[in-house]
């Protein structure tokens, strides 16, 4: 399988964040005070296997942008539409 061969048709992200306990993740560095979590689901929409939708999951997950925007300074702007 080649990633430009995959018949992705659509993406669909949903984030929500929440404050937790460091003291409540087990996997995070910090263990005292409060830290931000955020899930994530993802949709991929298209016909794909298990596996291409593995290999999407896996390219997502190593996007530098991804990494830098949410270790860095956040700006947020809310519109009413």
């Amino acid at each position: 399988m080649h990633d430009k061969d995959l018949a992705l048709e659509r993406v669909t992200v949903w984030l929500r964040h929440s404050k937790i306990h460091a003291a409540d993740c087990s996997e995070c560095e910090m263990k005292e005070g409060m830290l931000d979590r955020i899930e994530r689901d993802v949709r991929f929409d298209g016909p794909l296997t298990a596996e291409h939708s593995s290999r999407l999951l896996e390219i997502a997950n190593k996007c530098p942008v991804q990494h830098r925007t949410l270790t860095s300074e956040i700006d947020i702007q809310t519109r009413v539409l």
